[in-house]
């Protein structure tokens, strides 16, 4: 069976030479199916982003020696997040995020650090002796081992 710190260095290897890109997940199965997961700091990931780390690790691992499948992709939109990274990268955009109570919070990403995140959103409240709801910003401290999953949310335009 391959091994996983012999293909985390070939990734390292690579990611040394392309800074800008990140490992959220690298996963092997017992029947050798290698699965890669990578993003880009700022930008969407590329076809040819992926085959660069695809051969990054095929050239360097021996089919003769041992046969493999590879698959390198970048994490799905409907795929929670992973690493701290990618918080990072969706900072200012709305996400949801549930909690480890199952309560769930939406609103924009506004802080990251290494500790959690700030959320904040707008909600309308009845204020007494108002007649109408007025809104009220809303700001969540969540450290990470309070959050169950966060998930970035797609709005078309």
């Amino acid at each position: 069976m391959i091994k996983k710190d012999t293909v985390l260095a070939l990734i390292e290897e690579k990611l040394t030479e392309t800074p800008e890109f990140y490992l959220v997940d690298l996963k092997i199965s017992n029947a050798n199916k290698i699965y890669i997961e990578i993003d880009h700091k700022t930008n969407p990931i590329s076809i040819n982003d992926c085959i660069a780390f695809s051969r990054q690790v095929e050239h360097n691992l021996d089919r003769e020696e041992e046969d493999f499948e590879l698959e390198v992709t970048s994490p799905g939109l409907s795929v929670p997040f992973k690493v701290l990274q990618q918080y990072l990268k969706n900072q200012g955009k709305d996400v949801k995020v549930m909690l480890n109570t199952s309560k769930t919070i939406e609103g924009i990403l506004e802080e990251v650090t290494e500790e959690g995140i700030v959320i904040t959103n707008e909600t309308k409240k009845r204020v007494e002796g108002k007649k109408k709801k007025i809104k009220v910003n809303n700001e969540f401290k969540l450290p990470f081992d309070e959050i169950k999953e966060t998930k970035i949310i797609v709005k078309f335009k």
